[in-house]
């Protein structure tokens, strides 16, 4: 969907805002927004660092940010172009890394002793190096093996579109790298396997994954690796086991996004902690430093999983970088890595100053995939380590000074929420204005919408409220329902009661597509489903992305939880 112009009701929120807060920047908006220069609109930025006041950066970041992510903003920027540009940046940065580092695989155990007792920059290269290793090696253990695999929600190198349900990947032929044969051993005793060679269905041997694109914002492409099926499968159980692992030394992914919004804010008006955030975290884990930090059984297992290759373009490129983003244990291991980085530096910074009261996982250090929160006495040092390393510091998302931090979807100025909201794509339908509706509303929750320094949130939230049909318009509850309603306070909720412990709420919800009958699949493949453990029982499986409209209807709520319980 592609405008000149913005949709009228977009552009009458976006004018309400920029003339409620009245900055220079705020009418700079407003000026790009009458001429149309998409591309100038989209590049405009604000730098917390440049504030001294909370409520006036806040202001200008709400106007700016308002449209950066939207995929629907027409920019001239060929967006694909430059995901794919990202990806070759990323492997020459990958390969120069790889090049800088080869010569660690061979002298850092036989010279620790060595650089223990001499200085300078290598030895302090094979000293961080060396505690990376170690924390490496506490963090993972043993590598587990006979892990059963699972399946993620998306698509793989032979299962696009709306084909990727578990019996749609079962139906499929299997697709896999050369290097993953010895875990074939594994895949034979499921049903899963048999169904495939009683049915002629034997694993065919791919060269890689697959380089595809997503929207991510309206000035580029998202670049991802859609990886072979079998691959892809035990991806997943190994990025769950390092997750386990990782809980035990004190690193909760399941609450993390919660934990590090937690630090950022208290780090906003302390300063005693540095939040750290990577440019293409994923995409520069360059092959070398994998082998270099990972314990020996761990670094094979993984390397027999992973592609070698990435398909983009028509062309077969053989990777520098160790995994891409779509792989199933990614983010885990990026985790696992920046978190054995950080404990590294603490070490060395130990050695130099013993007395230093210590910190750990969960106490001072915390990493959610690239986001890392640091103790500030250690920032300079791990943001020096990181890239030797061979990663780029992303500089706008990076605080180790001033009265700003951010961290995972969190930013705080002095302890006050600023995050913005961005909208992801034009509205068209109810449920996209009451979408946008709550996103404005949430900006308030630093400071209530009364606040007269806010009350331009509240006129804008009005003007989103006015492109609401009446009916739908009326349908108000808490927050934790989501966007299944309108936010507001308790007063104008829509509900009524059944039970004593329940409430139930008038709500516009998602219409899904009907399940699909287990009679569309073949028996083989319903029952490899059943013995996996997926399906709604007898009545078939519903696909991914089934929602085929929205309409009315009531959820409950416990009144003790206020958490929504789903049919």
């Amino acid at each position: 969907m592609t405008h000149e112009t913005l949709p009228t009701e977009v552009e009458k929120v976006l004018v309400r805002l920029c003339q409620g807060i009245g900055s220079d920047m705020s009418k700079k908006v407003l000026n790009l927004l009458k001429h149309g220069r998409w591309d100038d609109l989209s590049s405009l930025k604000v730098n917390p660092l440049a504030y001294d006041d909370a409520e006036i950066y806040f202001g200008d970041v709400a106007v700016t940010s308002f449209l950066r992510k939207c995929a629907d903003l027409p920019t001239k920027i060929d967006r694909k172009a430059v995901a794919e540009k990202s990806f070759f940046e990323c492997e020459a940065l990958c390969k120069r890394t790889n090049q800088r580092l080869n010569v660690h695989l061979w002298d850092t155990l036989a010279t620790e002793q060595l650089a223990h007792e001499s200085s300078g920059p290598r030895s302090a290269c094979i000293l961080l190096i060396a505690e990376a290793r170690k924390e490496m090696f506490k963090l993972l253990g043993k590598c587990p093996d006979g892990l059963k695999g699972r399946f993620g929600p998306g698509s793989t190198y032979a299962d696009k579109g709306l084909l990727t349900t578990v019996p749609d990947k079962m139906s499929s032929r299997p697709t896999m790298t050369s290097d993953f044969w010895p875990h074939l051993f594994n895949w034979v005793g499921t049903q899963w396997s048999k169904d495939c060679c009683e049915s002629g269905r034997f694993p065919v041997v791919v060269a890689g994954n697959r380089f595809t694109t997503v929207p991510k914002d309206c000035t580029k492409d998202r670049g991802i690796a859609v990886e072979p099926s079998l691959n892809s499968y035990f991806q997943l159980a190994y990025g769950r086991a390092i997750r386990k692992r990782l809980r035990h030394a004190g690193v909760n992914l399941r609450d993390g996004q919660t934990i590090h919004r937690q630090v950022a804010r208290e780090a906003s008006i302390t300063g005693a902690f540095a939040t750290i955030d990577l440019s293409n975290a994923s995409d520069t884990v360059s092959k070398v430093l994998v082998e270099l930090l990972l314990p020996h059984d761990w670094h094979t297992v993984l390397s027999e999983l992973r592609s070698p290759t990435t398909l983009i373009g028509g062309n077969v490129v053989t990777l520098e970088k160790f995994s891409s983003m779509g792989n199933g244990y990614t983010f885990e291991l990026e985790t696992a890595i920046f978190l054995a980085i950080a404990l590294a530096v603490r070490n060395l910074w130990r050695y130099r100053n013993p007395d230093i009261q210590r910190v750990s996982p969960g106490n001072g250090i915390w990493v959610y995939g690239d986001d890392i929160i640091v103790p500030t006495f250690l920032a300079e040092d791990v943001l020096g380590a990181l890239k030797y390393l061979g990663f780029k510091p992303n500089e706008d998302k990076t605080f180790i000074s001033g009265d700003f931090r951010e961290s995972c979807g969190g930013d705080y100025f002095k302890g006050v929420d600023v995050r913005p909201f961005f909208l992801k794509e034009y509205p068209s339908e109810p449920q996209h204005y009451i979408a946008m509706a709550n996103g404005i509303r949430r900006m308030g929750r630093s400071n209530d919408l009364s606040n007269p320094r806010r009350s331009y949130l509240h006129r804008a939230w009005l003007c989103v409220l006015d492109s609401i049909p009446a009916h739908i318009r009326r349908l108000r509850g808490p927050q934790s329902l989501g966007d299944l309603l309108i936010h507001d306070s308790p007063e104008f909720w829509t509900t009524t009661r059944q039970r004593s412990h329940l409430r139930y709420f008038r709500v516009y919800r998602p219409i899904r597509f009907k399940r699909i009958a287990w009679e569309h699949w073949k028996p083989g493949v319903v029952l490899a489903t059943a013995l996996y453990g997926t399906g709604d029982g007898a009545k078939g499986i519903t696909p991914r992305d089934a929602v085929i409209g929205h309409g009315l209807g009531w959820v409950p709520v416990s009144e003790a939880t206020s958490l929504w319980l789903p049919d």
